[in-house]
């Protein structure tokens, strides 16, 4: 019996963490590059939003996960035309982006509250999902959870190991330099820009296409927020965000299940947990930027690039 609980809250962390992965392994690239986009979370509710209503017309997951991804990247690009072409405040787009995106999600999803879809179940690998307590807990995942992981692992190798990793490095540490030598920061830019919210865009899709059967307003609930946190606390290091997500994604899930362990602290004050760390870490933010003697913040972190040519 208790064997069966630990698998549960095991499974459960690793559906929690799934979409806090996509979102900030994104933003941590974008930060990379030296733009801060606070607008992960409008990315997520409209991917999340248009995830469910393919999925709701076509019954076909491929599709939903596909058109999330795309509408992320539509929003960003939004994002990126502002701050890269009309200089536009990073700070300031990036809020009304994110108000945007709650706004139109909560106006465009009107007519889906009553709708309910099949969820993305999870996938069983012959033999490995047969494994006594390692199979359920590693190897009958849902496939996304799967992807959001494999994700880390390429943003790691794209940073470090390739020489435009290195190039978008050096345009986040100094773009003025980058930019001298021959680098094209506007693109490159956009370009992470992009992927950052392809990756939000599939951590939305990952909470209505698989944690939740219904649409519901607000359904990603502050996690672009958490998200964002969550790259401070990783240290701008792309492995560091499995730790990060994985401890808010258990405090989420320790939650749910704190009455069943007799822990008698009101549900309120658990609920608060998560939004406490991410405003405390969110607080740290401003002092890091300002101590230059970490070596691991981005110097130009949103900071606006004018091209001299």
């Amino acid at each position: 019996m208790i064997e069966n609980l630990l698998i549960e809250i095991f499974i459960g962390i690793m559906v929690a963490s799934a979409p806090l992965i996509f979102a900030a392994i994104g933003a941590l690239l974008v930060e990379r590059s030296g733009v801060l986009n606070l607008g992960v979370e409008g990315m997520m509710i409209v991917g999340a939003l248009l995830g469910f209503v393919v999925i709701s017309h076509t019954n076909n997951a491929y599709l939903a996960v596909l058109a999330a991804l795309v509408a992320g990247m539509v929003i960003a690009s939004i994002f990126a035309f502002l701050t890269q072409f009309l200089l536009t405040n990073q700070v300031a787009t990036g809020l009304a982006l994110t108000l945007f995106g709650l706004g139109f999600a909560a106006f465009a999803g009107r007519e889906y509250t009553e709708v309910t879809i099949d969820l993305i179940g999870p996938i069983y690998i012959p033999i490995l999902s047969e494994i006594p307590y390692i199979g359920p807990s590693l190897f009958s995942l849902n496939p996304l959870i799967y992807l959001a992981f494999f994700m880390v692992y390429i943003v790691w190798w794209f940073l470090f190991k390739t020489k435009q990793g290195l190039i978008l490095r050096a345009i986040g540490d100094n773009h003025d330099a980058a930019h001298a030598i021959g680098h094209n920061v506007v693109l490159y830019r956009f370009m992470a820009i992009l992927f950052g919210g392809a990756m939000a865009g599939l951590g939305g899709a990952f909470l209505s296409l698989v944690q939740v059967p219904i649409w519901g307003e607000g359904m990603t609930a502050g996690r672009g927020w958490i998200a964002i946190g969550l790259v401070v606390f990783a240290s701008w290091q792309p492995f560091r965000v499995i730790l990060g997500a994985v401890l808010f994604g258990g405090i989420t899930v320790l939650q749910l299940h704190a009455q069943g362990f007799d822990i008698r602290i009101s549900a309120q004050y658990l609920s608060m947990l998560p939004y406490l760390a991410t405003i405390v870490i969110l607080v740290s933010l401003r002092m890091r930027l300002k101590n230059k003697t970490n070596r691991t913040v981005p110097n130009c972190l949103g900071r606006i690039f004018h091209s001299t040519t």
